[in-house]
């Protein structure tokens, strides 16, 4: 290695790191960024300094050299530098560092149009009941506020943060009502009302600056489900904004989960008439805590899936019944089972523009077997990050904002593109989806069901907007054919290929799979991108299935005890179009249905659902490879006995093509209920070893709260911080026996003879279980030095 030149020092011009994506046309800074590269025991320590402070974004931003992204930073202080420890051999020859988001560098060359033309929209069919009209009752709003600095956060290491919400209620609604609480995302949390210049490196506000109100900016849906009956609560978090790059381990997201915490146990003390007067009149008799939904928008939403398993882990915990990640990231990967959740994700997301959050949904799909709950995903096309929030809206909110999707001149998400939502479109989309999925869950409106699973159906609120749902039953509502997660029995013949894959890029080694894309970037396939802390650990295994010609079949057996479907409403599956197929090529497939007389009904997949087809773009982070829904209506099929299929099988057509799949089942569309709360809890430990004199072993904790009946598995990763020797990341999944209640997770230590006083510090995260949730995900391992 050249390590003479990955150590020099060099001029690069100031990166475009405004909150955008695609190519972007940008003047160049006065001033320069500058860059280093020091070799360090078993690695490299990258150093990115910025003349401008790396913007306030919910994503987190990378290190990459030569274009290619080498891992999640650490930010200082004020924000200008960045640094990342990494085993990388391609740190040793790099001849630029740049910052990149979401796996892409985001250039600063002149934008450069794409050629491309829209595919006619699909033209789904509106239900009556449109969650976006208002209902009966009058809305009374009102602002508590109980001051910046009511709350310490053990999450930001005991800093203090405020306790401030705006509340809608149903005036004269009867009874106690449903409570959903919203929590916004990561955005400056101070500006200055003169200059316009925004902050977020200090709370309280510094002098002659005001906070941000955030909160405010869920008006719409918050007043839609009001109007119906139902309690909101949307709350401020702008002090762990201000905090959350440099003071917690998780980039917010516990701190988040703490404020919601906290202003449940204000809302649960007042509705009993106890606490602060303000609240006590509010609330007294009004609101229902054992029937509480929760929406987080970007970091709120992995703030409010955190908040589901915290509340999981009291002794006492409330009811929430649903959540709702909009544009969520999901930076370590925390299963969400037992639980009704929607995640939605918007296509021109500029901020976290790989949709990180479909981990929510895929995650969570087979992590306990017998789940109660139904989930599902939306993906709504034309819609970019911020303007679900009309505080994050330009032309709308008090203080500066911006569309995140800063390539005006792109041909799908630019702001001038025929396909792009208008901010009130967009607005009008997130407030009946919104308010939609709590009506569903918590009021049980099963008119609703349409529009979460994947049925394609719509409301006249959302005009021209065009959502694909995918939605996934209650276990007890399928018959699970192969989910192609695991082990599923299958048979590929004739001119075809098929076989289990996971992840992509070949991060994820210790799976045992084929990778599942090569050609794809990590902000092109959202159920495969790499987690900001279990960037190795396996994602999404599906089936790829290719063919030559029609001969070419992949043929799944239903069990001897599964073969009666009479009582399903649907034949269900995801699927996209694989990597290897041109967004031009025609693609169509036959899914067919035989029983136990070999009688059969065949049908195409093109008459049934649109998701064959490629979705919109032509650069980088577009197109999306996106499994979506097929849905097969089984009370039109007749000549085969609906009490007898013995097996399902998918054939290609006579032109070569190639599909990925995952989840065929039988199926009935319900909501089900909530089971979080009954299951055990996995948690890392804190370790700190000697490193001895060479190689040797740090076997980290990983502890369960309560045994449980069947085997438990967690995907656990440890990551260089700091400084010091640099291990490889290892990625591995630990199992805890049925009936136990401790495993280990080993990471190999360099060790030396030689007196450095530098202390190795190593952080270890722990998600995707299975058999169990995520109570504390974040450790730290320390390594001292003992030859001093």
């Amino acid at each position: 290695m050249r390590l003479s030149r990955a150590a020099r020092r060099s001029s690069l011009t100031a990166l475009a790191v405004a909150a955008m994506t695609g190519i972007v046309a940008i003047p160049a800074p006065a001033a320069a960024d500058t860059w280093s590269i020091v070799p360090v025991d078993g690695g490299y320590q990258l150093t990115l300094r910025l003349d401008e402070p790396v913007p306030v974004r919910d994503a987190a931003p990378e290190l990459a050299v030569d274009g290619q992204p080498l891992g999640y930073a650490t930010e200082s202080d004020e924000g200008h530098t960045l640094t990342l420890l990494t085993s990388d051999p391609r740190a040793g020859d790099a001849s630029i560092v740049q910052v990149a988001w979401n796996g892409v560098v985001e250039s600063r060359v002149a934008a450069r149009a794409a050629v491309y033309t829209p595919p006619p929209s699909p033209q789904p069919t509106t239900i009556a009941t449109d969650p976006g009209v208002a209902g009966p009752y009058e809305v009374e709003e009102s602002t508590y506020d109980l001051g910046d600095t009511a709350i310490s956060l053990a999450g930001l290491g005991g800093r203090l943060g405020e306790l401030r919400a705006e509340v809608y209620l149903p005036k004269a609604a009867p009874g106690r009502r449903p409570l959903v609480i919203f929590l916004h995302g990561r955005h400056s949390a101070c500006y200055d009302p003169i200059t316009r210049r925004t902050s977020n490196n200090a709370w309280p506000c510094p002098a002659g600056q005001q906070p941000i109100e955030s909160f405010k900016g869920y008006k719409g849906p918050a007043d839609a489900l009001a109007s119906h009956g139902y309690a909101v609560v949307s709350v401020s978090a702008d002090a762990v904004n201000a905090f959350d790059a440099n003071f917690s381990e998780d980039r917010g997201a516990l701190a988040r989960s703490e404020v919601v915490m906290r202003h449940l146990d204000l809302l649960n003390a007042a509705e009993r008439g106890k606490g602060d007067p303000q609240l006590v009149s509010l609330f007294k008799g009004r609101i229902d805590l054992d029937n509480v939904g929760l929406m987080g928008h970007s970091r709120g939403g992995e703030g409010v899936a955190k908040a589901v398993l915290v509340n999981a882990g009291r002794a006492k915990p409330y009811g929430i019944r649903a959540v709702l990640p909009l544009a969520p990231t999901d930076f370590a990967r925390a299963s969400l089972p037992g639980i009704p959740t929607a995640t939605i994700l918007p296509y021109c997301d500029g901020d976290v523009s790989n949709q990180q959050g479909q981990h929510f949904y895929d995650d969570s799909l087979y992590a306990v077997p017998g789940d109660s709950a139904f989930r599902s995903a939306l993906l709504v096309m034309g819609a970019d990050h911020n303007f679900f929030n009309t505080e994050w809206t330009p032309g709308v909110a008090t203080a500066p904002a911006s569309d995140d999707w800063s390539n005006n001149n792109d041909p799908v998400c630019g702001n001038r593109a025929e396909s792009r939502l208008s901010a009130s479109e967009q607005y009008a989309v997130g407030t009946a989806f919104i308010a939609g999925f709590f009506r569903l869950v918590q009021g049980q409106e099963t008119a609703l069901m349409p529009l979460f699973d994947g049925s394609g159906k719509t409301v006249a609120s959302t005009g021209r907007a065009v959502v694909y749902a995918v939605g996934q039953a209650p276990a007890s509502s399928r018959i699970d054919v192969a989910s192609f997660a695991g082990a599923s029995p299958f048979v590929v013949s004739g001119a075809a290929t098929g076989a289990l894959c996971a992840s992509m890029l070949g991060r994820s080694p210790q799976s045992g799979l084929a990778t599942c894309a090569t050609k794809l970037t990590t902000s092109q396939a959202p159920s495969w991108t790499p987690a900001t802390y279990l960037p190795n650990a396996t994602a999404t295994p599906v089936m790829r299935f290719a063919w030559q010609d029609a001969s070419g079949k992949l043929t799944v057996p239903l069990a001897p005890g599964s073969r009666n479907i009479s009582k399903a409403e649907l034949l269900t599956f995801r699927v996209a179009r694989d990597e290897n197929v041109p967004a031009s090529a025609p693609l169509d497939m036959t899914v067919t249905l035989v029983d136990g007389r070999d009688r059969s009904v065949t049908v195409p997949v093109s008459t049934l659902s649109p998701a064959l087809g490629a979705l919109p773009g032509a650069t980088s982070p577009l197109p999306k490879t996106w499994l979506r829904t097929v849905q097969l209506p089984l009370s039109g099929l007749s000549g085969i006995d609906k009490k007898d299929i013995k097996e399902v099988t998918l054939a290609g057509t006579a032109a070569p093509g190639g599909v990925y799949l995952a989840d065929l089942a039988f199926t009935r569309s319900r909501v089900g209920e909530e089971s979080v709360a009954g299951l055990p809890q996995v948690s890392v430990g804190d370790l700190t070893v000697p490193e001895d004199d060479g190689p040797g072993f740090a076997q980290i904790p990983v502890a369960l709260s309560r045994p449980s009946d069947l085997p438990v598995a967690v995907s656990v990763q440890s990551l260089p911080t700091g400084t010091g020797p640099v291990i490889a990341q290892i990625a591995a999944t630990v199992t805890i026996p049925a009936g136990q209640t401790g495993g280990v997770f080993t990471v190999p230590l360099i060790g030396n003879d030689v007196a450095t006083a530098v202390t190795q510090s190593y952080q270890v995260v722990a998600g995707v279980s299975a058999n169990a949730t995520i109570g504390d995900g974040f450790a730290r391992l320390v390594v001292t030095d003992d030859d001093a």
